[in-house]
């Protein structure tokens, strides 16, 4: 599992050098000689956003740093601090409180380097200084869990198949004493996950698919109960519905809802919060051979609901289906989905922008406040009635492609989901994109953990009263 570079936050600060947070056209008095001034006249720092120039010292080591902020200070900028910086260890000066902690824990996020198959050796890196007050530990849990979702995500399926993301899940549950359940292979039949083992038949037999079953604290009845599913669909061809070249090449990234729920499933149990958990993988490859799934089949799903299928590379609502009725039986008080499900989301909102379904508007209003708190977005979308009739079928239940009358591919998808979500507590469903197409510093192209951080926030706000 991924371990994040576990010292790029620090408690101590003796030797640090400053990194001075400047606004835009702000006033460079104070920030040390006439030279500081007139060194960033001449290399025309203006404060802008995103603007870093180091200060050197008279004895030629560095001084000191100068970090633009723009008209207003955005503490998730810091991330690109941990790129730029050179090594050595420094401290945010000109920002407290909750402002100062935000932009340390966006540190941290920056600091994420996928090195499976490059190795650095020797690499030096920065390292900030902790704000006073500031729950070090807890911040490093959450860049940590971030980096794990992103390290799962940036590793190719050949890495990253369905055992290997049980080897992950085991993992994280023995860290937490947490029990761990697997079902695979045709053992999915005999277990009532039809949806699932259609999927993943497929693959090779050291890929088949697997249902993966966390669970932690269940014998504390006392406590309300909260199921996290992910998709972990590890290479999507399209199937027999195949997909382009350019459509497959990022398909690795298809797992990311499986990614994501581990993770936060991990971090809850680590925060030890106040609920029952319940986190439920579908793993599965959508491969091609004699034995895929077809279109025009009707497939059995563990609702007891049967599913036409339209078109095999809409497969990911397919082993959800299964997996959120498996949640419904535990009758959870709250149950969170996320999974990479459709293109029509990012049609709708871009990369950096996740859909966010719910029936239940103060949920929905948790999760939004908790994003924006934590500078993890969430945009809400409708799951509009009257697109429902578009998943009506001649043959079936339902059927897993929408007429093309309805157009809206993504709220069509969470449609499809609530007919098999959990009938207690409420649900959301979260259609993440799990990636980052654009290269900056301290957002490296690749993997992307999405709505995890808000998700984690609005569990700790809903259920801090319980402890």
């Amino acid at each position: 599992m991924s371990v994040l570079h576990p010292e790029s936050l620090v408690t101590r600060g003796a030797g640090s050098l400053p990194v001075h947070i400047v606004r835009k056209d702000g006033p460079l008095d104070g920030l040390g000689d006439a030279a500081t001034a007139a060194w960033a006249g001449a290399h025309d720092f203006t404060g802008k956003t995103g603007q870093l120039l180091v200060l050197p010292g008279g004895d030629g080591k560095l001084a000191g740093a100068l970090f633009g902020a723009g008209d207003s200070f955005d503490p998730s900028s810091a991330r690109g601090l941990a790129a730029r910086l050179p090594a050595g260890l420094w401290r945010l000066e000109g920002v407290n409180g909750a402002e100062a902690e935000a932009a340390a824990l966006a540190f941290a996020l920056g600091g994420y380097r996928f090195g499976r198959y490059r190795a650095r050796p020797g690499e030096a890196r920065p390292q900030l200084v902790a704000p006073k007050g500031m729950d070090v530990p807890a911040a490093l849990r959450i860049a940590a869990a971030c980096a794990l979702a992103r390290e799962m995500v940036d590793t190719p399926a050949a890495d990253m198949g369905p055992l290997q993301i049980e080897t992950i899940a085991r993992e994280i549950a023995s860290e937490s004493r947490a029990s761990v359940a697997v079902t695979e292979g045709e053992a999915l039949l005999e277990a009532n996950y039809p949806a699932i083992h259609a999927v993943g038949r497929a693959a090779s037999p050291a890929r088949q698919p697997r249902l993966i079953e966390i669970g932690w604290q269940l014998d504390r009845t006392d406590l309300p109960l909260v199921a996290l599913v992910g998709k972990g669909v590890v290479f999507d061809s399209g199937g027999l519905n195949i997909k382009g070249g350019a459509g497959m090449r990022n398909m690795k990234k298809d797992m990311g809802g499986a990614a994501h729920a581990l993770a936060l499933g991990r971090l809850v149990m680590q925060s030890k919060l106040p609920v029952r958990l319940v986190v439920l993988v579908a793993a599965v490859e959508n491969a091609i051979s004699a034995d895929s799934f077809r279109p025009g089949d009707v497939l059995n799903s563990r609702k007891g609901l049967t599913i036409e299928i339209g078109n095999t590379d809409a497969e990911g609502r397919l082993i959800l289906a299964d997996a959120l009725c498996r949640a419904g039986e535990h009758r959870p008080d709250l149950t969170l989905d996320f999974a990479t499900l459709t293109g029509a989301a990012r049609i709708a909102l871009g990369p950096d922008l996740p859909p966010l379904y719910t029936d239940d508007d103060a949920l929905a209003a948790e999760l939004l406040e908790a994003g924006r708190a934590v500078h993890d977005p969430l945009w809400r979308m409708p799951l509009w009635p009257g697109y429902r009739a578009a998943l009506d079928s001649e043959l079936a239940d339902v059927r897993n492609d929408p007429a093309a009358w309805a157009q809206a591919g993504s709220v069509t998808a969470a449609l499809f989901l609530q007919r098999f979500a959990p009938e207690t507590g409420v649900w959301a469903h979260m259609d993440i994109f799990a990636w980052n197409p654009r290269a900056r510093p301290g957002w490296p192209e690749g993997g992307a953990a999405q709505a995890m951080r808000a998700c984690h926030a609005m569990l700790t706000q809903r259920y801090s009263a319980a402890r």
